[in-house]
């Protein structure tokens, strides 16, 4: 086996990085308290994320009119059978964040990124959920992309790396569902032995340099080792699940279109992994992104590049356009609710006790303005049906949803990012 050393040379740029590197691994985070792991295992709650990097036209997804009888929109009658299982929320963003397509970044972390070259990240609220109530399930999380190899995520660690998400989906079928053979079973527990043997041999090293350090240094030292400790946990972990046989499903692995600009099929294809994901209890916190795109979408109407779309500048031919691929993406996220609400889990559904989020980073793609991000927000055991209406030139914070949903998990936080309380309006069943 290869010794793996702290020099003492090595700089501290080059020793923050390897720490960066160290914890994007994927589920390296730790274990959760007893009591919460009884009231989830009692009770399972998910959370689910589907978000894109250039937004909705607005016209077409906010109702005219707040509360409850509002008048759906173009974007919304395709899931108006569902209108009491989703909460539609308008003039909403992330206090802090702009810099129109950098902020997709911050979707689900909320960081202020007005720093500019100095941001820095931090936790995703997927990933702090996970960190508490992930090791229950074979995936404490997966991320997801439906854009390709070299794809963004929408997660992040505790020191603000990003997680590399999974982007093929018959590669994730196989690890949930396609059982190793005994020699390969072998060579996984060998990898994963060897693992944790250098993450001793890394935590002993830098523990020597400690003395040397000044107090800022020596912080970052401290989260360094208290990542190594979470990742032997993990490894701890994956040893034991890896001897627990998969669950057995019928179908195949879904698969993406053979058109690389087909955005609503391989999105699809994304959310069908998710549900079987869900339906075997193998994740509970889960999040897909998409990108823009190129390429032109392969739909009747449809004739110029999904992106371009977007910059629409107000011209009438190029936003029908984007209202075609918008409103079949709408359609999509609403065929996995159905889905999920016609999947029973226990005495209650899987939306029932799934919190399913559809957001962007952009309020208005075409001006790249993140202001009034689009917000669709279904199941999870909230009281829905409503169309909650907030200034659109004072934003209300976002973050606080946020909050909202990780308390509906039952986690003591009433803080997340610039979230100091709970959404307003929106009410746990």
């Amino acid at each position: 086996m290869a010794t793996i050393t702290l020099k003492q040379h090595l700089s501290r740029r080059t020793f923050l990085r390897a720490t960066g590197i160290a914890i994007a691994l994927p589920w390296l985070d730790a274990m959760s308290p007893a009591l919460t792991r009884a009231a989830a295992l009692a009770t399972p709650r998910r959370f689910i994320s589907v978000s894109n990097d250039l937004g909705f036209y607005a016209p077409f997804l906010f109702p005219e009119k707040a509360g409850r009888d509002y008048e759906p929109t173009r974007y919304l009658k395709p899931i108006s059978d569902m209108k009491e299982l989703f909460t539609v929320i308008s003039g909403v963003s992330h206090p802090g964040v702009s810099r129109g397509h950098s902020a997709d970044v911050c979707i689900l972390t909320a960081q202020p990124n007005i720093s500019g070259a100095n941001f820095r990240n931090r936790v995703s609220l997927d990933q702090l959920m996970a960190k508490q109530l992930g090791k229950d399930t074979r995936f404490p999380s997966l991320s997801l992309t439906a854009s390709g190899p070299g794809s963004m995520s929408t997660s992040f660690t505790d020191l603000g790396a990003m997680l590399t998400p999974e982007d093929s989906p018959q590669s994730i079928f196989a690890k949930m569902f396609l059982e190793e053979s005994p020699a390969a079973r072998q060579e996984s527990m060998r990898m994963m032995q060897e693992g944790r043997s250098i993450m001793d041999i890394i935590g002993a090293d830098a523990k020597a340099m400690q003395r040397r350090l000044g107090n800022s240094d020596r912080e970052k030292l401290d989260a360094y080792f208290s990542s190594v400790r979470d990742l032997e946990k993990t490894i701890q972990a994956n040893e034991a699940w890896a001897t627990r046989p998969k669950p057995k499903v019928t179908t195949e692995s879904p698969k993406f279109p053979a058109d690389r600009n087909d955005v609503i099929g391989r999105q699809s294809a994304m959310m069908d992994i998710i549900f079987l994901a869900l339906q075997t209890d193998s994740s509970r916190f889960i999040t897909l992104h998409t990108g823009g795109g190129g390429g032109k979408i392969p739909l009747p109407g449809v004739e110029e590049a999904y992106h371009n779309l977007s910059h629409h500048g107000q011209d009438p031919n190029k936003i029908a356009q984007l209202g075609t691929i918008e409103e079949a993406q709408m359609a999509a996220w609403g065929q996995f609710i159905r889905r999920l609400q016609m999947t029973q889990d226990g005495d209650a559904t899987l939306l029932d006790r799934s919190m399913v989020l559809l957001t962007s980073n952009l309020g208005n793609a075409s001006a790249h303005d993140t202001k009034n991000m689009p917000v669709v927000f279904a199941g999870g055991g909230f009281k829905h049906g409503q169309h909650l209406a907030f200034d659109q030139k004072n934003n209300y914070p976002l973050p606080n949803l946020f909050v909202s949903m990780l308390q509906r998990l039952g986690l003591p936080i009433d803080k997340f990012a610039t979230g100091t309380t709970t959404m307003r309006g929106l009410e746990m069943i």
